[in-house]
Order: structure tokens, then C-alpha cells, then sequence
């Protein structure tokens, strides 16, 4: 396809269709008991388990590859639903709907982009390769921790964690990874682990909170405001999918795990929504609130993670690499995406108009994804044009 508009249309058509992830519930509860989880926030969360676990996967692991997966693996759920692991499933009818939820959504995108994440998700499914087992051992660990740490689920969660370490798919983390294995039986257990697993761990149950953290913006359907972690998976989608529109050379690796990490400050700091006009002593006082939450959050990891953790939270608050300016641009173009979806969303709410949007957005935008905003803003503009001010 060499029509950059067609392109464009097919690529934007394949991000709003993967919004509707956000819809599906599991039947793991979020770790403060309150509701379900939903798929579109559990793939963030396994992305950022596979960053923080990387220091246990074998040497012929790409952990780059294993985000992408993560990213991924779960989208046929917005055809095929969840199915807990507990309930007595026909699993052939399961693969064969998740099959053909994946023709019909990677087809969406170019061709080019279809072919290789079809592939992709083939390969995560099969668990032939040293990338897709270790993709597979972090979706079998996530839920056992997320039930394990939660201290108001109901009884028969635990028993369908008991089982499924004792037997269940999850018995093979004894033998691929035992450190996660044995943390999880001795809290099955009553026991308090001290091990390589505690820290780590300990980060990633705090990064839960990020999944209470609302935004301004609704999702596709307008039902609710999205939360900062289905965001950050989302922008994680969009910055892959729209890379070859960056305004520079970029590092994807790098650029996920900028995207992965950027907002797990709002858990401390809050989320401030961009149409809101503040002072330079408030941004200030926001800037001091998320470099602690940067000291505290990433500060719970072992010393050389928190590091590099923190310097890559840093880089993208910088937004003066390549990396971060287009993570930048990505991060900002979503909620407009999601805005027109939902009949303006908080551009009424804020009494935006057009020429705000291309000020507060679009001169972001356009610094790391010039086309891309060109695009955005031919989608955009009727929309001022026909809701405009009196």
C-alpha cells in the first residue's frame, strides 16, 4: 500500500477497533478488591511484569519481543471474550474463535503490518519459541500474584490458584521459573517470602494503583473515563503501529518501555488533563509531585532497575531524543482520536476549540509525527467547524 492517506486510514481504523479490548472483564479483581479487571489493562500490566521480570529470562529471551507479544495476545478477546481457567470450557471452540478473531482484526492494518503482527500473535499462541514460552510464563504468573497479594477476593479465587499450581498450566513455572513458583506457593501457604521476587514484586502490585487512576478522556464507547493503565497500553499500541510516521530514526524498544512507564507517577501526582489552564507555580508543583512519585515507585525495585527505570521516565519527561519526542506526539494524539469517537468527550467538557487543540496538541504532535497530525487534524477539523463557538 503506497497511499500514505489509505495507509493512514487502515492503521487508525486497527487502533480504534483494539479500544474495544478495554470492554472485556476478566474475573481477576484489580489488587484493591473493587472490581474486574479488564483485558486492555492486563496486557499493560503483563508488559510492564515481563520489564521488571526481565533479570529471570533465559539468555535467548528478547524481552522486546515479549512486550510486543504481551501487547497483543489478548486482543482477539474482543471477538472470542475471556474464559477463566477455571470453568469447564470447550478449549478447540475457544482456538478456533480467537483464530478467527485474529484474521479479522490484524487484517485491518496494511498489509505489510498485518503479516508480521498476525505473525507475531501466532507465534505467542503456539509457545514454540524461547520469546513466546516467556511470554506465556508471565500471562500464567500475573493473575496468581494478582489474587495471591489481594487480601479481599473471594475463597474460590485461591482455590483456582491452588489448582492451577498444583497441576494446573501454571505447575511448569516450578521447573521454567521456580523463583515465581515458590514466592506464590509460600503466600498460597501463609508464609512471607524473602526473596529475588519481593522487590520486583512489591513495584508491580504498587503499579496496579495506576488502573484507578481516571482521565479526562472516555473510551470508545463512551460508557466511563479511561484509566491511566488501558491508556498506556493503548498509546503503546499506537506508537508501534505509527512508527514509520516518526519525525526521526527511533529505538521501538525504547519507545515502549517510555510509554510503558510514563504515567506510573499519577498513582502519587494524579492525572492533570491538558485542556486544563494552569499556572507556572502549579506545573511546578506537579513537576515536584511526580519526581517523588518517580523516587518512591521506581525506588521499590532493586537499586540498578530503579535506575534505569527512573532514567527512562526521565528521558521521556525531557522529550529532547528522538524517542521521547515521538513518544510524546503518540501519548498526545489518543485522546484526540477518542474525543471525535465519543462525540467531542472532554473538548466540551473544556470548551476547547480547534486552535487550542493544534496549540496544546497539535505543535506536539506534529515535532515527533508530522503526517500523522496533518491526518489528525483533516479528522478533527469538521468537528470544530460544526460544533464552533456561537
Amino acid at each position: 500500500m503506497t497511499d500514505p492517506q489509505a495507509r493512514l486510514d487502515r492503521q487508525f481504523q486497527f487502533l480504534l477497533e483494539a479500544d474495544k479490548l478495554r470492554r472485556v472483564k476478566r474475573q481477576n479483581l484489580i489488587l484493591d478488591g473493587s472490581r474486574e479487571e479488564n483485558a486492555a489493562e492486563h496486557s499493560w500490566h503483563l508488559a510492564l511484569y515481563a520489564l521488571a521480570f526481565a533479570p529471570f529470562a533465559p539468555a535467548d529471551v528478547s524481552i522486546s519481543r515479549v512486550v510486543q507479544m504481551l501487547l497483543l495476545h489478548d486482543l482477539v478477546e474482543i471477538d472470542a471474550g475471556d474464559h477463566p481457567i477455571g470453568d469447564d470450557i470447550d478449549w478447540t471452540a475457544v482456538a478456533d474463535a480467537e483464530a478467527a478473531a485474529a484474521t479479522r482484526l490484524f487484517a485491518l492494518l496494511p498489509a505489510d503490518q498485518s503479516v508480521f503482527m498476525h505473525g507475531l500473535w501466532r507465534e505467542f499462541d503456539a509457545a514454540e519459541t524461547a520469546d513466546a514460552r516467556w511470554a506465556k510464563r508471565i500471562d500464567h504468573c500475573q493473575p496468581i500474584f494478582q489474587t495471591l497479594c489481594n487480601a479481599d477476593v473471594p475463597d474460590f479465587h485461591v482455590e483456582i490458584v491452588r489448582n492451577n499450581l498444583f497441576g494446573g498450566r501454571a505447575a511448569a513455572l516450578k521447573d521454567h521459573f521456580p523463583e515465581v513458583y515458590h514466592h506464590a506457593v509460600a503466600l498460597l501457604e501463609g508464609a512471607k517470602p524473602d526473596d529475588q521476587i519481593t522487590q520486583p514484586l512489591a513495584f508491580l502490585n504498587a503499579a496496579d494503583a495506576l488502573k484507578g487512576v481516571n482521565r479526562a478522556t472516555k473510551i470508545g464507547d463512551g460508557s466511563r473515563r479511561e484509566n491511566s493503565a488501558e491508556h498506556s497500553w493503548h498509546i503503546m499500541l499506537y506508537a508501534w503501529v505509527l512508527a514509520e510516521h516518526s519525525h526521526a530514526p527511533i529505538d521501538m524498544a525504547k519507545v515502549l518501555q517510555m510509554l510503558l512507564l510514563h504515567d506510573i507517577v499519577e498513582i502519587d501526582a494524579g492525572d492533570v488533563p491538558i485542556h486544563t489552564g494552569l499556572t507556572a507555580e502549579q506545573l511546578a508543583e506537579i513537576e515536584a509531585r511526580e519526581e517523588a512519585a518517580a523516587k518512591r515507585l521506581f525506588g521499590l525495585l532493586p537499586d540498578a532497575q530503579a535506575a534505569a527505570f527512573r532514567h527512562i521516565w526521565q528521558e521521556f519527561e525531557a522529550a529532547e531524543t528522538n524517542e521521547a519526542i515521538y513518544a510524546k506526539a503518540v501519548d498526545r494524539v489518543q485522546p484526540v482520536l477518542l474525543n471525535l469517537l465519543t462525540g467531542g468527550g472532554s473538548w466540551i467538557d473544556y470548551d476547547v476549540t480547534l486552535e487550542q487543540l493544534d496549540t496544546r496538541v497539535g505543535q506536539k504532535v506534529t515535532r515527533g509525527a508530522p503526517a500523522v497530525w496533518t491526518y489528525v487534524h483533516n479528522r478533527v477539523a469538521p468537528w470544530f467547524a460544526e460544533n464552533a463557538r456561537d
